[in-house]
């Protein structure tokens, strides 16, 4: 079985690789138009793959709980894309993928608050750690 491990860094290559052709994508059009694109291609793609892996199902029949929070992760995403889109239209792909990056403090956080995990100091110190490196960045 592949390790989640494997997964997170191969989502941390492609979110890196992303920051790039979306910099060089938005230039010459609006932000939120590259957004409905990117947004477009993305719900082909999966379609596909749910299609070739006999994943549908009804949405109806699922746990209403799991469906009201995956609606409310489509809206924040949807809105994290828009203004990460207009950043990287209007800033350097160095900086913004940068201040991006401070979701990951605000993850840990979070979970700690509202999903009840516990983090060891190590984990405590590589999130105050991720916030430094931000300042540093942006400064």
């Amino acid at each position: 079985m592949i390790s989640w491990k494997l997964f997170a860094f191969a989502s941390a290559f492609f979110a890196g690789v992303t920051a790039i052709f979306a910099k060089i994508g938005v230039k010459n059009i609006s932000s939120n138009f590259a957004t409905l694109i990117r947004t477009f291609i993305i719900v082909l793609f999966l379609s596909l793959l749910v299609f070739l892996r006999h994943e549908w199902k009804n949405p109806m029949v699922l746990d209403r709980r799991s469906l009201i929070f995956l609606v409310c992760s489509a809206f924040t995403t949807g809105l994290s894309w828009l203004c990460y889109y207009r950043a990287l239209q209007l800033g350097p792909a160095s900086l913004v993928s940068s201040i991006d990056k401070l979701s990951l403090a605000l993850t840990i956080a979070l979970a700690v608050l509202f999903l009840g995990e516990r983090l060891t100091i190590y984990q405590w110190m590589g999130g105050l750690l991720i916030v430094v490196g931000t300042v540093v960045v942006m400064f």
